[in-house]
């Protein structure tokens, strides 16, 4: 099945301030929404039903994306007492869309990541106990550089952080492969620098009470005038430039594959290798 082609408006005025700088880092400049929701899988791990937040403010051919992709999905079933049960987690979705043919002036969205949390049940799940975000760097304000740092972190079961790495930095500017590394780690060092001194409250129960550590994933936004709303607007495309995936040493495959390293929304975290599984692609358009 062909992916959907959505309308070029949109996502016209969300790359235009990306549109200078080198030829083929300019190419790579995509679009993305983040999607939040929940999603109810049956006993038999097929979904049984998904909802969308907000879905009046998705466009209409997006909304039709995740129906497609909802209806095949699978998921290892979830089993209680040694029975499969339903069962009803949270979900965020990173819809990317690119400009496959730079003469054209429409653009191929698909589902990029998502992560399926779990229920919301207290105590099951890891938050903040105390977390002081990093300062914008002042040389990047000065050259009004933004972007997010998705991070990493392995936290102790006492809540301290005992290691932290930038997974990936997405950058909301343009310039060379060159400008845009050290823009990178202007952005992910603080980050990692901040972050080693935040503190979590671990679950307290659940299947993750007993785990002798936790990775998460968090993102640190840098974006100038937030005046603390939120970076992107709920159901509209904003514009970067994806930056390479770095390997993380200290996480196994199985939890750097948990979860979509951008689909975690701005301000919260996801617990790796928690929720429910997905064993199917993610995306079938």
């Amino acid at each position: 099945m062909k992916r959907l082609i959505v309308g070029v408006m949109a996502l016209v005025a969300a790359t235009a301030s990306l549109a200078e700088g080198p030829g083929a880092v300019r190419r790579r400049v995509e679009a993305s929404m983040l999607l939040t929701g929940s999603v109810t899988v049956a006993p038999d791990g097929s979904v049984s039903g998904y909802e969308l937040d907000r879905q009046d403010k998705v466009p209409p051919e997006i909304v039709e994306l995740v129906r497609r992709a909802a209806s095949g999905w699978r998921f290892e079933p979830v089993v209680r007492d040694g029975q499969p049960v339903s069962a009803k987690a949270r979900m965020s979705l990173r819809v990317v869309a690119r400009r496959d043919d730079p003469s054209k002036a429409d653009f191929t969205a698909h589902i990029a990541g998502g992560s399926f949390g779990d229920d919301g049940k207290g105590g099951e799940e890891i938050t903040y106990a105390d977390r002081h975000p990093p300062s914008y760097p002042s040389n990047a304000a000065a050259a009004r550089v933004e972007g997010t740092v998705y991070l990493m972190l392995r936290i102790d079961h006492d809540g301290k952080v005992v290691d932290a790495i930038a997974e990936q930095v997405n950058m909301g500017v343009v310039g060379s492969d060159s400008e845009l590394r050290v823009w990178r780690n202007v952005l992910a060092k603080p980050s990692v620098q901040a972050a080693k001194t935040w503190t979590f409250h671990p679950p307290t129960k659940g299947p993750h009470a007993n785990d002798p550590y936790y990775v998460v994933r968090v993102p640190v936004v840098y974006a100038l005038n937030r005046n603390g709303a939120q970076y992107e607007t709920y159901g509209e495309w904003h514009a970067y430039v994806p930056g390479p995936k770095e390997h993380v040493p200290w996480a196994d495959e199985g939890r750097q594959q948990g979860g979509g390293t951008d689909a975690v929304p701005d301000g919260q975290l996801f617990l790796v290798n928690s929720g429910l599984t997905l064993t199917t692609p993610i995306d079938r358009t």
